[in-house]
C-alpha cells in the first residue's frame, strides 16, 4: 500500500479475483454496510488502469420507512435503481457538483442502499467519486459483473465502529440519530 492507494502489486491476487456477487448485496443493508468496511473497491479507468482502495466508511439507508432514504418519497426516476436486487450502483448528484456512490442492497422492490463515504486515504463521498472518476454513467451498473466497477474481498481484518449518519438532519431527530454509519480507523 502506498499513500492509501492499493497498487496492483499491493493487493494479493486472491483479493483482486474474489469479487463480491449479488448474494453479498442481496441482504439487509444493516448487514451489508458494516460488512463492506475493509472490502476493496475497484474502478477501471478509461486508460485501462484499475484503481483499488479499501472501503473505510459507509452509511446505511433502509427503505421506504427511513426518512433519510431517497426511497421514502416513493419510486422515482432518480431512485429507480434502488428498487432492483442488490449489487447495482446508485449514483446521484448533490449540490449540483458531487456524485455520491451507493450500492443497492436487499431484494427487488425493497429499496435499500449503502453510501460509500470513505476509502483509504480519502474521506468524504464527493472527494472519493472525484478521485475515482465516478459519475452518472455508472448509474445502474451491476457490480457483480461490471468490468468498470466492483467490490472484492480483503484478507485484512478491521474493527468496525458505528456512529450517527452525517448530513441527514432534514429527516428528523430519530432518523438522523440512527447509528447507521460504519467506519474503521484501522486503514
Amino acid at each position: 500500500m502506498t499513500n492509501g492507494i492499493y497498487s496492483m502489486e499491493g493487493i494479493r491476487t486472491r483479493e483482486l479475483n474474489i469479487r463480491l456477487g449479488s448474494d453479498f448485496f442481496s441482504r439487509d443493508v444493516l448487514d451489508v454496510a458494516p460488512d463492506m468496511i475493509g472490502k476493496i473497491l475497484s474502478v477501471r479507468q478509461p486508460d485501462g488502469r484499475i484503481l483499488s482502495f479499501a472501503i473505510t466508511e459507509t452509511e446505511a439507508y433502509r427503505g421506504v420507512t427511513d426518512k433519510a432514504c431517497h426511497a421514502s418519497k416513493g419510486h422515482t426516476e432518480r431512485n429507480s435503481v434502488m428498487f432492483r436486487r442488490g449489487g447495482h450502483v446508485y449514483m446521484y448528484l448533490i449540490y449540483g457538483m458531487y456524485w455520491m456512490l451507493n450500492f443497492v442492497t436487499s431484494v427487488e422492490d425493497d429499496p435499500q442502499a449503502v453510501l460509500i463515504r470513505g476509502i483509504s486515504g480519502t474521506y468524504g463521498p464527493g472527494r472519493l467519486t472525484g478521485k475515482l472518476g465516478l459519475d452518472r454513467s455508472f448509474y445502474g451498473e451491476d457490480a457483480s459483473v461490471s468490468e468498470r466497477i466492483w467490490v472484492g474481498e480483503s484478507l485484512q481484518k478491521v474493527k468496525v465502529q458505528t456512529g450517527p449518519r452525517i448530513g441527514v438532519g432534514y429527516a428528523g431527530k430519530e432518523w438522523a440519530g440512527k447509528p447507521w454509519r460504519f467506519y474503521t480507523v484501522d486503514l
